[in-house]
């Protein structure tokens, strides 16, 4: 099957972030016979001017490649660029941010209904995504499939705990979602180890200097296994996460987790694996630190959970999806007898 591929996600030489999740997919997908071609720009960097980019390279590329299949990550604009400058079926993911936007940016809802008309399908890595999309977007029902994003359990093994203190590890971007000043408050009332920020963004001045408290900055994403191993606990208090990929690649290498409740955390961080905290409060957010410090390390449990997402059986799921579309059929079609 020849896929073009259309992100504006693709990781530059510091983006630990989903777009790393992308390259992964696509290798799978290549391992499997399928031939790609992409159209893609770094997730940072290079201003509005790179969606310009994006568009002519995919247009460019279209022509040259002529896919069966369209398959795009993020709604507005990749989605919208994709199934502008192709007539093969589309294919686009939502990962969160898109859906946030809509309503949000003038022109944004537009567009996004237009890609849903457009789609053959929307993959939504969460079902806490689905339905924000729906209800936003009523063109998506009917549409959308929930595919979380998946982790290299080849990459991110099992890893022996690390010597004491506790180490509690956050990795993302130092801003107001999330949630890093109220998480380093609460590591404050907890008073012993260390809670390392692996990230940048507005808000480093507001965690410098506190005791404890370590800032390294952006990593290239194949240093974090390495950072998760030398860790106990993973943190992730957002004020609300669509998924949560470092949390699943966390307790892949057997590390408990501390999550918010508001998201796609709930539906694959079980008990045994961590704990859930309301992000609005410190003193819960704490709570989740001291529990999630006292559970097993190496967290077997959590490793088993996260098995559950392996990317070899998410990448099972959108193959599937987009050799359907290729063969023409919608997503709420029913499967040829």
């Amino acid at each position: 099957m020849r896929i073009l591929l259309v992100s504006q996600m693709y990781p530059g030489p510091e983006d630990p972030d989903l777009g790393a999740f992308v390259q992964s997919l696509e290798r799978e997908l290549e391992r499997r016979g399928h031939e790609l071609e992409r159209a893609v720009v770094a997730a940072r960097g290079g201003g509005k001017a790179r969606y310009a980019r994006l568009g002519r390279d995919a247009f460019t590329t279209a022509r040259r490649f002529r896919p069966e299949v369209v398959y795009a990550h993020f709604l507005v604009p990749a989605g919208l660029l994709a199934g502008l400058t192709s007539r093969a079926p589309l294919v686009v993911t939502a990962h969160g941010q898109d859906v946030r936007n809509v309503g949000a940016y003038p022109g944004v809802k537009a567009a996004t209904r237009w890609v849903a008309r457009r789609a053959a399908c929307i993959v939504a890595v969460s079902n806490y995504l689905r339905v924000e999309l729906e209800t936003k977007v009523p063109e998506a029902r009917g549409k959308v499939e929930v595919v979380s994003c998946g982790v290299d359990l080849d990459l991110f093994p099992l890893a022996p705990a690390p010597a004491d203190p506790t180490s509690f590890l956050c990795i993302g971007s130092l801003i107001e979602r999330k949630n890093v000043v109220r998480l380093a408050d609460a590591f404050a009332r907890v008073g012993s180890g260390t809670l390392t920020f692996v990230g940048d963004g507005p808000l480093r001045p507001a965690l410098e200097g506190r005791p404890g408290v370590l800032l390294v900055g952006r990593l290239a994403h194949g240093e974090i296994p390495g950072r998760l191993a030398a860790s106990h606990v993973l943190c992730q208090p957002s004020l609300v996460e669509p998924f949560g990929l470092a949390l699943l690649e966390a307790m892949a290498v057997g590390r408990s987790v501390v999550a918010t409740r508001i998201g796609g955390p709930p539906e694959f961080v079980p008990a045994e694996a961590g704990t859930l905290i309301d992000p609005t409060d410190v003193d819960d957010i704490a709570r989740g630190l001291r529990v999630a410090s006292l559970l097993p390390c190496p967290n077997e449990a959590a490793r088993s959970a996260a098995a559950a997402h392996d990317l070899r059986r998410q990448a099972d799921r959108v193959e599937e999806i987009l050799e359907r579309a290729a063969r023409g059929r919608r997503a709420d079609a029913p499967p040829a007898a």
